[in-house]
């Protein structure tokens, strides 16, 4: 009997060994993109080698994509074909879209959600709607989903924004009636969430009210965001923030603003579940685009454009093949720079894993428990 005790406890260490030798780690890059007045007939070449060109090891690469200002149904589809047939693409690329209401033309809040499907998997999309008593307030899309593998079983719930352009008063109105819509709605959602609200939120400062809104503290806090990178101030035409300017690499007025961001949830940064690869609420480096302490990156910015068009020659992030094409893609009109980061997870073995292992452990009981006898 204590022979077999030993056996069964040596057994189950071994299973504990044998899973934790199984389990790994996974890492998820989510970014967001304006892609400027998406038609689907022209640019492809430029978002292809925007999105999956390297240059010293270091490519965009996403896993999921947001994208604002997708014009149609068939521009979302056309885009979704070009990331599959892009060279190094992994080929496993869908989407979902939708239109929505708002102000500034028919193309203003058409959003879509790209998404590979080795990575993830039920995704689903919920309309936000802004309080009808502010004019032209737009709405905003919710895609819920969840990670492939992931060990928690986690609903990301990604809010993703275009809101109202401008620095009037209506325009900032405008925006704070659309964070409120947002702010309420993530305040109401229970159970395992985790919750990000990016896109193009085009604010010129954290003063704004749209930002408290989002960010700060009040007796519900299930909807509250935070800038992972703890960058706040008054962003535009500021070259203390130049590592962070979004908006543009290709028009007149340069890249002076920060418009476009990728906000998070607390427990992204809490240390259990999926996490934000980064220190999470540290400040963004004023020295340089390759900060340590952040996956978070302006993909193209590598902070020597201030005022100015995109540095292409010399660009010290992506080099001047991709810079190029990321000044193509924004068009002479206006365009943004991509925002992405990385996330990491725990995996769950897969089913036939453990059979494989629970049949590997079990025979080598038995061959020990033979080797005694």
């Amino acid at each position: 009997m204590p022979g077999t005790v030993k056996e069964m406890r040596l057994g189950w260490s071994l299973v504990l060994v044998g899973v934790a030798a199984l389990s790994s780690a996974e890492t998820l890059r989510m970014g967001t993109w304006n892609v400027t007045n998406y038609t689907g007939t022209n640019r492809g070449s430029a978002f292809q080698n925007a999105i999956y060109g390297t240059y010293q090891g270091r490519s965009f690469a996403p896993d999921v994509l947001f994208a604002q200002e997708i014009e149609s149904p068939s521009a979302a589809q056309t885009f979704r074909g070009l990331l599959n047939t892009a060279a190094g693409s992994p080929g496993d690329w869908n989407v979902i879209f939708n239109t929505l209401t708002g102000t500034s033309g028919t193309n203003a809040n058409n959003q879509a959600m790209f998404y590979r499907t080795s990575k993830v998997h039920s995704p689903s999309v919920t309309v936000v709607a802004s309080p009808s008593s502010t004019a032209g307030a737009r709405q905003t899309l919710r895609f819920d989903f969840q990670l492939a593998g992931n060990a928690t079983a986690e609903i990301f719930s990604v809010y993703n924004l275009h809101l109202k352009a401008g620095n009037t008063t209506d325009d900032q109105n405008r925006r704070q009636a659309e964070a409120t819509a947002v702010r309420n709605n993530a305040n109401s959602l229970t159970g395992n969430r985790q919750i990000m609200a990016v896109g193009d939120f085009n604010w010129q400062s954290s003063s704004q009210t749209a930002w408290t809104t989002f960010t700060g503290s009040t007796s519900n806090n299930n909807g509250r965001f935070f800038d992972p990178i703890a960058t706040t101030g008054s962003w535009t035409e500021n070259n203390n923030f130049r590592f962070v300017h979004t908006q543009d690499p290709s028009g007149s007025g340069g890249m002076d603003d920060r418009y476009d961001l990728m906000l998070m949830g607390g427990k992204l940064g809490d240390g259990t579940g999926t996490e934000y690869v980064g220190a999470f609420g540290t400040a963004y480096s004023t020295t340089t685009w390759n900060d340590p302490n952040h996956s978070y990156r302006v993909w193209g910015n590598d902070g020597t454009s201030f005022n100015d068009t995109l540095t292409i020659s010399g660009n010290a992030m992506v080099g001047s093949s991709i810079a190029q094409s990321l000044v193509t893609t924004a068009t002479v009109n206006g365009g943004h720079l991509p925002v992405f980061a990385d996330f990491r997870y725990d995996v769950v073995p897969e089913p036939a894993s453990m059979v494989a292992l629970g049949a590997g452990l079990l025979a080598l009981v038995r061959r020990r428990r033979s080797t005694r006898s």
